[in-house]
């Protein structure tokens, strides 16, 4: 048995796509996935799994479950381990920093689509590790970014992000 962790896009943010973590939880429970639990409300499933995971059968049964279709990404644990190894210990999301990882989608998920950001030498920080764009800033500095006009773009609409905070917690669960 292989660990996961099921990334969806855009759920319970400003109150649109609304998915409730026990139903979720549930869901992937009932496709046959062993331990699964779920972190955080944005959308975080852990999961065993002893074969291939079908991603487009988990957008599948989320649609039939919630009535709307939600993007996924399945991220194996050793991705996810290897983000939190190419991460400077340094780098956190804080008062004084933000760090966020890009997972990025089929298509997307090579070191080239780093060419697809703008960015601000000196301001913006950017690793490419595990078909993922880490970026970081400090926070001061945000207004000066590139990335304030990622929004929107075809990259944005390819990748889901979640903070390092975030990752080092999911590492940390699919390790335990």
């Amino acid at each position: 048995m292989k660990r996961y962790v099921a990334l969806l896009r855009g759920i319970n943010v400003g109150g649109n796509n609304k998915v409730e973590m026990k139903k979720l939880k549930v869901m992937f429970e009932d496709m046959g996935f062993g331990d699964v639990s779920t972190y955080i409300n944005s959308g975080n499933v852990l999961f065993s799994a002893a074969e291939v995971v079908d991603v487009t059968s988990i957008e599948t049964e989320i649609e039939k479950t919630f009535g709307f279709f939600v993007r996924t990404l399945v991220r194996e644990k050793k991705d996810i381990l290897k983000i939190v190894e190419a991460v400077p210990a340094a780098w956190e999301n804080s008062a004084g920093q933000k760090t966020d990882v890009l997972f990025l989608w089929p298509g997307y998920d090579s070191k080239k689509s780093i060419e697809l950001l703008k960015i601000t030498d000196g301001v913006d920080e950017l690793l490419y590790e595990a078909k993922s764009i880490i970026w970081h800033i400090d926070r001061k500095d945000y207004n000066k970014s590139g990335m304030n006009d990622f929004i929107g773009t075809e990259l944005y609409k390819n990748m889901t992000a979640r903070n390092i905070n975030t990752v080092r917690k999911l590492a940390s669960l699919l390790e335990a």
